[in-house]
């Protein structure tokens, strides 16, 4: 049984509110086992036999809108996904990263090698931005509060939503998920 991390877009901001304890029986009403939740915004790790992270992707989003009355897009990874994209940390290497400021944005799909390009051909100094496969590291040296980055402006060159986590939610949600893993 494939252990999976879930993300979700925009929840309990303004009236898009749902308790954990709620979410998590919403997922075990839909098969999936071993629900835990991280932190109040949607973040979940569970074991699933489902194979077609696409159909369960919608099968989530779906009673999500029907239990709580807002859509919100919902992104999937493997365990092994998770691991490969921390591992794909372009800033690895440096000793004086702030973990409270780096994120991953992680994208509902692949954007493609061309919107990669128009990415990484924008100005974000003093903010690093990487962009690889599905995910988009970002470093905010100056903090996450006021960011001379034009976020939004990044985003419409993506046209493809995703959702954001920092580096210490990243590397909990993936000790999460090895812990089911070893639990086999």
């Amino acid at each position: 049984m494939a252990v999976i991390i879930c993300m979700l877009r925009g929840v309990n901001l303004g009236k898009r509110r749902m308790k954990m304890e709620a979410l998590r029986a919403l997922y075990e009403s839909l098969g999936l086992r071993d629900v835990q939740t991280l932190v109040q915004s949607g973040n979940v790790v569970f074991r699933s036999e489902q194979k077609n992270l696409a159909a369960l992707t919608k099968k989530i989003e779906t009673a999500i809108e029907r239990e709580f009355g807002f859509y919100s897009d919902v992104i999937l990874r493997s365990a092994a996904e998770l691991r490969d994209t921390l591992g794909r940390n372009p800033l690895a290497k440096r000793a004086s990263t702030e973990p409270r400021s780096f994120l991953i944005w992680f994208l509902v799909s692949d954007p493609g090698e061309e919107i990669r390009k128009q990415v990484r051909a924008v100005k974000t100094e003093p903010e690093e931005l990487r962009i690889d496969g599905r995910e988009v590291y970002i470093y905010f040296p100056n903090g996450m509060a006021r960011p001379k980055m034009k976020w939004a402006a990044i985003e419409k060159i993506l046209a493809v939503r995703g959702t954001g986590r920092n580096w210490i939610t990243v590397t909990k949600l993936l000790e999460m998920a090895e812990k089911l893993e070893a639990a086999r």
